[in-house]
């Protein structure tokens, strides 16, 4: 969230770029249809690593990618992007995440980042999502749960990997950014002289 101060009271705007909940991309797949029986195995396989920790054993992990191209590729486009965006690709970093400890995944049951999406009230709201994405569906349902001013902005032919880094895609979504923080922020500025918050 972008906060900028005007007068006596705050202004907000409220963008979003590739809207992902990573709770719900482990408990339902990042297009949303996964088996239930896949996040209850990580609950189980959860709770035997938080049993081996607690009789002393160490903080068990898991993967987040395959460990080669060919094992991402069968599982389909968007775990092949993620795959080259972290791990093989020009745009990976050593220090991208690549394990997550077990016991993270009691955390992610619960976790719902979108769920009070509401309470953003009037602050307008601008989310950017890639026509090809298969996270979209978050976007759509956060969207769906504002209340305020909202718009929800496709860019043709993204994927959600391609709004990271891609000039085709990453300059549509930074000129619509630039317009909505231009109208939103600039509205909200105190007159010379006036004291701010």
């Amino acid at each position: 969230m972008l906060n900028a101060t005007a007068s006596d009271h705050r202004i907000n705007a409220v963008p979003t770029v590739s809207a992902v909940d990573m709770a719900r991309q482990f408990r339902n797949g990042a297009d949303g249809t996964q088996d239930p029986a896949v996040f209850q195995h990580m609950l189980e396989t959860a709770a035997a690593a938080r049993t081996a920790e607690a009789h002393g054993e160490s903080p068990q992990t898991f993967q987040l990618f395959p460990g080669t191209a060919e094992q991402a590729r069968a599982r389909g486009r968007h775990v092949l992007e993620g795959f080259e965006y972290y791990i093989s690709g020009p745009t990976a970093h050593p220090r991208s995440a690549k394990f997550l400890t077990w016991s993270s995944i009691d955390h992610m049951a619960f976790f719902d980042a979108f769920r009070f999406v509401s309470l953003i009230g009037q602050r307008p709201l601008l989310m950017i999502a890639g026509r090809e994405a298969v996270t979209a569906w978050m976007s759509i349902q956060a969207f769906q749960n504002a209340t305020g001013p909202k718009e929800l902005h496709w860019v043709d032919g993204a994927s959600h990997n391609d709004l990271y880094y891609k000039d085709q895609y990453v300059g549509p979504a930074v000129t619509k950014l630039t317009g909505f923080f231009t109208k939103n922020l600039a509205a909200g500025r105190a007159p010379a002289g006036a004291a701010s918050a």
